[in-house]
């Protein structure tokens, strides 16, 4: 089943509140972040996790107006007790449940699909998040892109899975997984959304990583503090330079009725347009 990402949002940011602290939401939402993750995972201590489960389900059954966040409920691995109690309790829920699920640690197509099934037997609409950050994920990148049609982005995960591989976390030493998570992204119509960075007296340095994460195709960046939302939007926005040029190729080639056009002496050709088209759909959905 092929998957698809909800084309009407737009996902430069994202920033996590944990689930046992649900008066912390209308502070995130203020941030402006475009993603509001509510933790269930490695934000909450093993003896607190049922407490943060109940209070994000009360959260969840009497939602604040959240504007254009998306908001998103991070359970624990479906592979652990805690995991299988956060999905039970999802699922008794109901309409009154998260309307999005991030998932952790997957490492196989078949957890997706598990819980995609869950979902419909149930007959929710819940949308998913998966985050790509173990060598068994990355390794299952592409079927896992590929294993449900709720499924709307994949995010890398570096912390853990350098940890999983034994490796530094470097940008040179985390390029070939960041590579994959980004075409598989790609090859499902999703989109891929980098991991937080943690140094938060380095501005200059967060800049420079999301920038080349942008390079890589990435269309976002987690976020642990507000003050470097304004950074991520304005480095995964098209700047109105690049919104220039994409509108005029796109006319060239509407014009022009072939294969390829020259504009200022280079030779452009569809593959150029289609890069062009996708810049000018971010910013529509930017607003």
């Amino acid at each position: 089943m092929t998957a698809g990402s909800d084309s009407a949002r737009a996902r430069r940011s994202f920033i996590f509140l944990p689930g046992l602290k649900p008066e912390m939401f209308p502070k995130a939402v203020a941030s402006g972040a475009d993603i509001v993750c509510i933790d269930l995972e490695d934000a909450i201590h093993p003896n607190d996790k049922p407490a943060a489960l109940e209070r994000t389900l009360a959260l969840m059954a009497d939602l604040p107006d959240a504007g254009e966040a998306e908001v998103v409920v991070r359970i624990n691995s479906l592979r652990t007790p805690p995991g299988l109690t956060d999905l039970a309790a999802v699922l008794a829920a109901g309409a009154d449940g998260p309307r999005s699920l991030m998932l952790p640690k997957v490492g196989s197509a078949d957890e997706v699909a598990l819980i995609a099934g869950q979902l419909d037997d149930a007959g929710l609409d819940t949308t998913l998040h998966v985050i790509i950050e173990s060598a068994a994920g990355l390794e299952h990148a592409w079927e896992i892109a590929q294993s449900s049609n709720r499924l709307q982005a994949l995010f890398f995960g570096a912390v853990d899975l350098s940890s999983d591989i034994g490796c530094e976390n470097s940008w040179e030493t985390m390029l070939y997984a960041r590579s994959r998570v980004v075409a598989a992204a790609a090859g499902a119509g999703l989109d891929a959304i980098d991991v937080p960075w943690l140094d938060l007296e380095d501005m200059e340095g967060m800049a420079e990583e999301a920038r080349n994460s942008r390079r890589l195709g990435f269309v976002g960046k987690g976020s642990i503090h507000p003050k470097q939302i304004a950074t991520l939007h304005e480095i995964f926005s098209p700047s109105q330079a690049e919104l220039d040029h994409a509108r005029r190729i796109v006319a060239a080639f509407e014009e022009a009725a072939t294969g390829l056009v020259v504009i200022d002496g280079k030779l452009i050709e569809k593959p150029v347009l289609r890069a062009m088209e996708r810049t000018l759909e971010r910013a529509r959905r930017m607003g």
